[in-house]
């Protein structure tokens, strides 16, 4: 896994990400299924496969918010005896189920275009564009909220449904272009409609895949950006007593950030002073970035003759 897909952390707690998540799933699983209702009802009467598919894009995102809602809660959970490293994981599976979701919808609404190729078409009615580019404007709208917060929060899940949002506005932006074809066109372009919703779903399976990607790259542990593990080796090089740097490993555990850090040290200071020293290091590293969940210290002497 490419490690460019995990940011480095933010500067607010776990609870407060998430406290600071659930409200715009809870307000984009609100509009969908709305916009899915008034969708699938256009399509319905206007006789517009496209406006249909797009209806049921919309029901997917409800459904996957409604996982990103639940994982996000859970991934808030402290540590306790049978989870001593917290529930994060929580996130990045609810980011994964989010992407499975939007790939099994892009190949439901490939599969239905295809058949509708293959059967009598007719061409929609003008007024389902009118209804399109009400959805376009929404879903974009929405997007661009959801995915500051995921950005803000560092969520891969809520930047998943961020994606979903997008996926929708994609779905209508084609409908709008194929019904559009279909009505200028007349007679032998009715199926533009239906190849409007073949190449969304082409696009809607490919924002799956990178989704899965980023989510499966968490759960391997994936390293988060570069430019992060500079500024804890900066922390923790200042540190007073801290002569060098050995091992640095970083990991996201859902909201949360976990540090392995070796430090080298005087070797002929007392185990007291050694200890103190770590503590500081993990204090300072902690206090910069509120996202690091737990740093553990590791104390190495230094090697006599060894520059550092």
């Amino acid at each position: 896994m490419s490690k460019q897909f995990l940011s480095p952390p933010r500067a607010v707690s776990a609870a407060d990400a998430a406290a600071k998540g659930m409200r715009p799933i809870v307000i984009g699983m609100i509009i969908n299924m709305i916009l899915a209702l008034g969708k699938g009802a256009g399509g319905y009467m206007g006789n517009s496969y496209a406006l249909i598919a797009d209806a049921l894009d919309s029901l997917t995102d409800v459904v996957s918010s409604a996982m990103i809602y639940v994982g996000l809660k859970i991934a808030a959970h402290p540590p306790d005896s049978d989870h001593p490293y917290g529930h994060g994981k929580a996130e990045p599976i609810a980011a994964t189920l989010a992407a499975l979701g939007l790939m099994g919808a892009a190949f439901t609404i490939a599969w239905q275009s295809l058949d509708r190729l293959n059967g009598f078409h007719s061409a929609p009615a003008p007024f389902t564009l009118l209804v399109l580019a009400i959805v376009v404007l929404v879903k974009q709208l929405l997007s661009r909220y959801v995915l500051r917060v995921g950005e803000a929060v560092q969520s891969t899940a809520l930047k998943a449904d961020a994606w979903h949002h997008r996926s929708d506005a994609l779905v209508s932006a084609f409908a709008f272009v194929g019904i559009s074809i279909a009505i200028i066109g007349g007679k032998g372009y009715e199926s533009a409609d239906a190849w409007a919703a073949l190449l969304a779903s082409v696009v809607i399976a490919f924002n799956g895949y990178l989704l899965l990607r980023t989510a499966v790259g968490e759960l391997m542990d994936t390293a988060p950006d570069k430019s992060f593990e500079v500024q804890l080796r900066n922390l923790a090089q200042a540190v007073p007593g801290v002569m060098g740097l050995d091992v640095l490993l970083i990991r996201k555990m859902g909201l949360d950030f976990y540090v392995d850090l070796h430090v080298i040290v005087d070797g002929d200071l007392p185990v007291r002073e050694g200890h103190r020293i770590a503590h500081l290091v993990k204090d300072v590293i902690r206090a910069a970035h509120p996202a690091v969940a737990d740093v553990l210290v590791h104390v190495e002497p230094a090697r006599v003759g060894t520059p550092l």
